[in-house]
């Protein structure tokens, strides 16, 4: 099994990381026992946060089946997978929130309570998810997050896959989207294809993107890729 290898404050970890070769690295923290540690639970709010993006960067990053492969029915061995967060001011109520995501069948749910307040406003649909899954999806990410702002670009995405209010992915790789063009993907007369030629066409990336001061071409542009309007 692959792995990525880390060791905080001396004590060494391995953290199972599908489709990553074992990668070294160190932190060092503060004393978490330390009462007078002011900064306690903000260290380990970003310990977790950093462990969690490593895991979905795995998930989502792993090809499942070959780009030109022909989406498989879904089942037992075949459900989508829902990963990512909601609001923290939902906490309270977060298991009856997550068994919502799930209640429409054939999903399953990873999610947890962002530590910080308001989740990002990035989804990514992967595409193999059905239309009336993802349209469920988004209706909830919509009542649980702080909304859909942004869409990732399928190229980067396991088909059956869905990260919501999710940080692991840079903007060059997305594309910002309108509160009408989330209505138009939420369309329910939408047929699986439909849906996922709009949501192709919405996160579309931009061809320069800002760095140091200059446009420089985006290299996460994959080779083929359509037209954005």
């Amino acid at each position: 099994m692959r792995s990525i290898f880390f060791a905080v404050n001396g004590v060494p970890t391995n953290l199972p990381v599908n489709g990553a070769d074992s990668v070294s690295f160190g932190m060092s923290f503060p004393d978490l026992h330390n009462p007078n540690n002011k900064g306690e639970m903000m260290v380990k709010k970003i310990l977790l946060m950093v462990l969690g993006g490593m895991f979905l960067a795995g998930v989502a990053g792993s090809p499942v089946f070959a780009e030109d492969a022909e989406c498989p029915p879904l089942g037992k061995d075949n459900e989508v997978k829902v990963e990512g967060y909601i609001s923290k001011k939902f906490k309270k109520d977060q298991k009856k929130i997550f068994q919502e995501f799930a209640e429409i069948g054939n999903v399953r749910t990873v999610l947890r309570t962002f530590p910080m307040g308001d989740t990002a406003k990035v989804v990514a649909i992967g595409k193999c998810v059905p239309a009336y899954i993802a349209r469920h999806i988004l209706e909830k990410t919509l009542l649980y997050t702080s909304g859909v702002g942004s869409l990732v670009q399928q190229a980067f995405l396991s088909p059956l896959w869905v990260g919501i209010g999710v940080t692991i992915f840079d903007e060059p790789s997305q594309q910002t989207v309108t509160e009408e063009q989330v209505k138009q993907m939420l369309n329910p007369a939408l047929g699986d294809e439909e849906f996922h030629v709009l949501y192709r066409k919405f996160s579309v990336q931009d061809e320069l993107v800002p760095y140091f001061g200059l446009e420089r071409p985006n290299a996460k542009i994959p080779q083929q890729d359509g037209g954005k309007d």
